[in-house]
């Protein structure tokens, strides 16, 4: 029986349980407990040291106002790099590949930012659908264009976020099967396609890691609109 290769994308179940959720409440188990101690190990000091650089980049074009997202931004770019990287192994299931879950995250955090926008600062907020300078005949065109990119926002969030993961994922396994295939009959072309899909798997590592950033970076530069 032929097996689809975009059978590895749908959500697993056992015994009528969504596996789904084990793997998106997995990855909470592997982070080390902070210790009380002044001097920890070099595990959680590598841990502390990329999660505060990280909270510092994102952190840095917003107002004192959007420093209360400091915690949440970071905790989920974490999450997301976290279920990214344990993707990649063997026999496992990417919860990111799945449309609906990264929709789940970019709806409610950009509505949010929109909402605190229109609370905060109403005027600014709505200013934003017209630029400046704008010629009268072209005012009501350029509205409904701001408009419409404005809701597209969480969209193109959570599209970019399932799109490269779900491509790496398929180039990954085409190229793996080539090896397979190859490698009875023509087994230097066969090592040659392994070189490549090594290098695939490095570039797909680093996929993993960035598109969670831009993730978490794009909703920020979003708060900061509205802050």
């Amino acid at each position: 029986m032929m097996v689809s290769f975009f059978d590895q994308f749908e959500s697993p179940i056992f015994l009528g349980i969504p596996l789904i959720a084990i793997a998106i409440a997995l990855p909470w188990v592997l982070y080390p407990a902070p210790a009380s101690r002044w001097i920890n190990n070099r595990l959680i000091t590598a841990q502390e040291w990329f999660i505060t650089r990280s909270t510092n980049q994102l952190m840095m074009p917003l107002s004192a106002e959007g420093h209360k997202w400091a915690l949440l931004l970071a905790s989920l770019m974490i999450f997301l790099i976290t279920i990214n990287m344990l993707g990649l192994l063997p026999y496992t299931f990417t919860p990111t590949t799945q449309l609906s879950l990264n929709m789940g995250f970019a709806v409610p955090l950009w509505l949010a930012t929109v909402i605190i926008g229109m609370r905060n600062q109403p005027t600014v907020a709505l200013g934003h659908l017209l630029p400046e300078g704008t010629p009268i005949p072209l005012i009501p065109v350029l509205i409904i264009i701001e408009t419409i990119s404005l809701f597209i926002r969480p969209l193109a969030l959570g599209v970019r976020l399932t799109a490269n993961l779900t491509a790496g994922h398929l180039l990954i396994q085409l190229i793996a099967t080539a090896v397979f295939v190859l490698l009875p009959m023509m087994p230097t072309v066969a090592i040659l396609t392994a070189a490549v899909l090594f290098l695939l798997t490095l570039l797909e590592v680093a996929v993993a890691m960035i598109q969670a950033y831009v993730f978490v970076l794009l909703l920020s530069l979003y708060l900061q609109e509205n802050t």
